[in-house]
């Protein structure tokens, strides 16, 4: 398979606004943060923030970054209030409120109420002045710990450190018998290039076995076949060299598994040529990686 092509691209060759479209469309899907602050007179702002993320764990923080506009480098309500009054409710929308949440960007006059425009309900904080947003499942009551201004021109990152210090999360959405959010059971939508978003929906969840539980033999230990085989992807080799060495088939296990229905159907029907039946072998195996059966595949790829 040839090798893929690239396209080098610098960030001094092109506009801010133009460079913005690569760096938009590529680290995607962002979270959206959804900021309700206040300014000094006491007037809601509510607007989306799509660079954002979660930081630290102890103490528990989340950075957002308004950015300068580009057409004139002028700042955004959210920042002026949260040099004015510094706190912030970062609010997590799911798919049911991602059109109010977009109209909520639009870029009302300053004193305008975002909520009122958006149609969403003011919902009083626990330790902090800023309204959350009732509708929404999650909610963070932050303090602001930091403001870190990231350049001068138009287009500049300004990072607003958070904080939490209250969460309110909907019951419906909490995990049964410890803690966490079920993601079955929430629909968060996150941030693509343009005018694109994304949503989280039960069809594409998957999980991906943590190699931080055991040591796996890694990529350079695999069978020569099996790591330079045209039929695995890097996803199917990854996952078998996630294995423990402990855990690798055992010469009984390997002829145990030679039983096995469709094993002994493929091994029978292609007795007489090999290739063939080490490809087809090699295609089961495949199959079951991604069914999660690694230690049948791994027996399967060593049938000698």
């Amino acid at each position: 398979m040839p090798a893929p092509a690239y396209r080098a691209i610098a960030p001094a060759d092109l506009s801010p606004a133009d460079f913005y479209q690569y760096l938009i469309g590529a680290v995607a899907p962002r979270p959206i943060a959804f900021a309700s602050t206040i300014s000094a007179a006491g007037e809601v702002n509510l607007s989306p923030f799509s660079f954002f993320n979660v930081f630290s764990i102890s103490p528990p923080i989340l950075v957002f970054s308004p950015t300068s506009r580009g057409r004139d480098n002028s700042e955004k309500d959210t920042l002026h209030n949260v040099r004015a009054v510094p706190e912030v409710v970062i609010n997590l929308c799911d798919y049911p409120l991602v059109e109010q949440l977009s109209l909520a960007s639009a870029e009302y006059p300053s004193g305008v109420n975002e909520f009122v425009k958006a149609g969403l309900t003011e919902a009083t904080s626990s330790l902090v002045r800023p309204p959350r947003v009732a509708e929404c499942p999650v909610a963070f009551e932050c303090v602001v710990e930091q403001l870190i201004a990231l350049g001068n021109g138009p287009g500049h990152g300004n990072l607003v450190v958070c904080r939490v210090v209250q969460a309110h999360v909907r019951e419906a959405i909490l995990l049964t018998g410890r803690p966490g959010i079920d993601p079955h059971k929430y629909e968060a939508v996150s941030r693509l290039g343009g005018d694109w978003y994304s949503r989280l929906r039960p069809e594409n969840l998957f999980t991906v076995s943590r190699p931080n539980r055991h040591l796996g033999i890694g990529f350079d230990e695999l069978p020569t076949h099996i790591r330079h085989s045209d039929l695995l992807t890097g996803n199917d080799l990854a996952k078998l060299a996630n294995v423990e060495r402990a855990a690798l088939p055992t010469p009984a296990q390997i002829e145990e598994i030679k039983a096995e229905p469709m094993v002994a159907y493929l091994l029978n029907k292609h007795r007489t040529d090999l290739a063939e039946q080490q490809k087809q072998l090699t295609l089961l195996a495949r199959q079951w990686l991604e069914e999660g059966r690694v230690a049948e595949a791994w027996r399967v790829l060593l049938i000698g």
